[in-house]
Formats: C-alpha cells, structure tokens, sequence
C-alpha cells in the first residue's frame, strides 16, 4: 500500500497584532522581529524533515514564514488563498475586549458555545472548514508515498483544518491548547486505513517537548 505521507503545518510567526491581541484575519499584517526569529527557528528545523513541497496563505504574515523555510530548504513556496486565516469582518483590528464592548450580542453567544451569531462580514467555522480542507488534502494529493509536505497558515483556520481533516467534531476545539505563533502539528496519511491522523501537536523550536500539549481551552473569538 506504500508508505505514509507527512504532512507539517505550521502556524505563521508573531505580528504586532498578535502581541496585542488583535484580531487579523485577512488583514495584511507583517511579522515582527520576534515572528522572523521564530520563522528562521522552525525553517532550520523542518529542512532536517527533508520536505519536498511547501504551501502558504497568501497573506504576508504566513509568506513572511514561508520564505524563511522556503530559503533553507531550497523549495519554491506555492500561495493558496483557500489556506487564509478567518474573514473576522468588522472585528479586524478589535481586541477582545474592545468586540465586546461594541459587539456584545456575538461576544455573548462566542461565550455560550454558538456560532450562529456573527458580525458583519465575518465568515463561519463551516465556510472556513470547506476551504481549508480541500486546501490540505491537496497538499496530500501533492506528495508521493514517504514523503514530507510544509503548509504555513493562520492558528484558527489551521485548527479547523486539523479537526476537519481527522474527523473531530468542532465544538472539541476548545479542549486544544492554542497553536502558538511559530509552531507546528503533524499530519500523516495512513495508506492501510486511507485516513490522517495527527501525529504531533503545538511543536515548538527548543520546547523539548513532544505529542500533544496539555489541553486547555483558548481565546477562539480572537482569530489571528
């Protein structure tokens, strides 16, 4: 049946906006001097994976990462606009408290665990899902038996993506610790069984830790 294909996303480094604890979403924000170390950290790392393909989001902040690992791999980066983190609409740019203060309905039903009630122009979970996991099987589609594919996208689409891709039900999101900016999980695609499973959660350069982080819940309404 051969063997299994990899596949490592990779959240995108720090911006100022993460820092600050801004929504992004499609907002064109760069990385800052800690998300290019970052970036370089985890591209030193993946090149001893020996990948052969490398994915991005179109937005800067992922290209900005790419680059770095597309740099010490030595592989071209291929842009997917499907791989983008949330449209946040009329959130981009709030922090938590500041949506709560001027969305208070949508902040309360996030509170509550329903996802029906959204700002304007924010997109939902579904939406989401059924761009990013065709976007992520793709990059499957594009490995041959054994080898090792990078995707590099945005911490809320890339949960959705992960749970989506191994069959998780998205009201368990919460149970997963936050991706955190510069880290990245590990997907692999069982020949036997035809079916991903993630193998590595929430890697970090120099962490010393492997497999899956202690779960807690995470700030979702704030989408990077």
């Amino acid at each position: 049946m051969g063997e299994a294909r990899t596949l490592v996303v990779v959240r995108h480094g720090e911006t100022d906006w993460n820092r600050s604890g801004r929504a992004q979403g499609h907002a064109d924000i760069p990385l800052n001097d800690t998300g290019r170390v970052q970036a370089q950290a985890v591209a030193r790392l993946l090149a001893g994976f020996g990948p052969v393909r490398l994915w991005s989001s179109d937005l800067v902040r992922a290209r900005q990462t790419a680059e770095a690992i597309a740099e010490t791999t030595g592989l071209a980066m291929e842009c997917d606009s499907r791989l983008r983190e949330y449209d946040v609409g009329e959130r981009s740019g709030l922090t938590l408290q500041e949506a709560a203060e001027r969305y208070p309905e949508e902040y309360a039903a996030y509170r509550s665990g329903r996802s029906a009630t959204l700002v304007p122009g924010e997109e939902t979970t579904e939406q989401v899902r059924d761009r990013v996991v065709p976007a992520l099987l793709s990059c499957f589609s594009g490995l041959g038996p054994g080898q090792t594919g990078i995707a590099v996208l945005h911490g809320a689409c890339l949960r959705v993506g992960l749970m989506g891709l191994i069959g998780w039900p998205w009201e368990q999101a919460r149970a997963l610790q936050v991706i955190e900016n510069g880290a990245f999980c590990m997907l692999t695609h069982d020949p036997v069984q035809d079916r991903v499973r993630l193998t590595s959660y929430n890697e970090k350069v120099g962490s010393g830790r492997l497999g899956f982080e202690t779960a807690r819940p995470g700030p979702l309404f704030v989408r990077d």
